[in-house]
């Protein structure tokens, strides 16, 4: 009977893992934060952090995004079909999959040379060979793809440039490895700014930012 047991168990666990493996979503959801006006302050009761210091003050700055594999695809083509497969339809890449891409910042940014008030916003990227430009949009997101919803996007189909916020040139770098999964990351960070920084493939684009005065 024990035996029995173990092996019925055994094999719901295999199943399980099994289920959730075909189950899992072809562009996971990812996070990248970062915390800005923040200070390190030592004495008094020691925290347990590298160095024992307490970090105070700090504001989280945060992106949304989800996070396609390139599962050995040709990412963005050339000449008249350049980003035309990264687009699928829509006017600008959404610069991750599902859901827009989101920022929140709870402070005033400076991105490129264009201020962005405190709040929420879509990030989008126009593709062009050599040259992308990254978009700070008001448009409102779509949990879900809702074709009657006129007020939120999904991804970017039916952005329109009537919301825009900035619209800031990226630094182009080609890295010396090819990236498996998409990723946003906060880059070179002091306690006023940094860098934000899309990593797909051999492609590193960028943008400075600062928080405002």
């Amino acid at each position: 009977m024990r035996k029995t047991f173990v092996f019925a168990f055994g094999v719901l666990l295999l199943c399980g893992a099994a289920f959730a493996q075909e189950n899992r979503p072809m562009s996971p959801t990812g996070i990248a934060e970062a915390q800005v006006l923040g200070k390190w302050v030592t004495g008094g009761k020691r925290s347990f952090t590298l160095g024992g210091a307490s970090y105070e003050g700090g504001r989280w700055i945060e992106i949304r995004f989800g996070r396609p594999l390139k599962r050995g695809r040709s990412l963005w083509g050339a000449g008249e079909n350049y980003g035309k497969d990264a687009l699928v339809g829509a006017p600008l890449w959404r610069a991750g999959a599902n859901v827009s891409t989101r920022l929140t910042t709870p402070v005033p940014l400076v991105i490129g040379d264009k201020t962005v008030p405190a709040g929420e916003y879509s990030l989008f990227i126009d593709l062009k060979e050599n040259h992308w430009t990254l978009v700070v949009s008001s448009w409102a997101a779509q949990p879900k793809y809702d074709p009657a919803d006129k007020t939120a996007l999904w991804g970017a189909y039916n952005y329109t440039p009537d919301k825009d916020v900035a619209r800031v040139p990226m630094k182009l770098e080609t890295l010396p490895h090819s990236i498996e999964q998409l990723t946003w990351e906060f880059v070179d960070m002091t306690e006023k700014g940094g860098v934000i920084a899309l990593v797909w493939d051999t492609v590193m684009a960028s943008v400075p930012f600062r928080v405002a005065p």
